[in-house]
């Protein structure tokens, strides 16, 4: 569904099978097939790609991969999916279990769809409650604390031509 999109769409398929993947892939050719926009799918999927880790720690990989990645959508179907979602830390929307196809989350489950793409969501979330709420930052420092920091505080204002930024912590510190 991802692939329908639109022709810059990449879908990824990452599973720990090749049967698996063989299958996938065959049945990915005849669902394309049946579609009205057949041709935009098809180049899409000419961008997307098929990654099988095989080895002892599969899971893991496959977890790192999907991090690094950082998908607008995850799907995760497998067996116990929440073994992989519990280490998921990068991705706009998670979808667990073979019941939660993404459409859900486009058009029924609630979920917001206005996520972050192009491997974003390493640095974004999507759109959600917190979008809408202004956060202040606090912070207190001892003089201790001044004297700790200053000489970072004042090379670092000095070296992008800062005087009055390191001036700030010298004249505190002379007190």
């Amino acid at each position: 569904s991802q692939a329908e999109h639109g022709s810059d769409s990449q879908v990824m398929l990452v599973c720990d099978s090749k049967a698996v993947a063989a299958k996938v892939m065959e049945e990915v050719a005849a669902q394309t097939e049946a579609l009205p926009r057949a041709d935009l799918v098809a180049k899409a999927l000419g961008k997307s790609r098929t990654v099988v880790f095989d080895g002892a720690d599969s899971r893991r990989e496959m977890t790192d991969f999907a991090n690094c990645y950082a998908p607008e959508h995850l799907i995760i179907s497998t067996l116990d999916p929440w073994e992989i979602a519990d280490g998921i830390t990068a991705a706009g929307s998670v979808f667990i279990g073979n019941y939660s196809p993404e459409s859900a989350g486009d058009y029924a489950s609630g979920t917001n769809h206005t996520l972050p793409t192009s491997a974003w969501a390493r640095s974004y979330s999507g759109v959600n409650t917190d979008s809408f709420l202004r956060k202040i930052t606090y912070q207190q420092l001892s003089r201790k604390g001044l004297e700790s920091l200053g000489g970072t505080i004042t090379a670092m204002a000095q070296a992008e031509g800062l005087d009055a930024h390191a001036n700030a912590v010298k004249i505190r510190l002379k007190k």
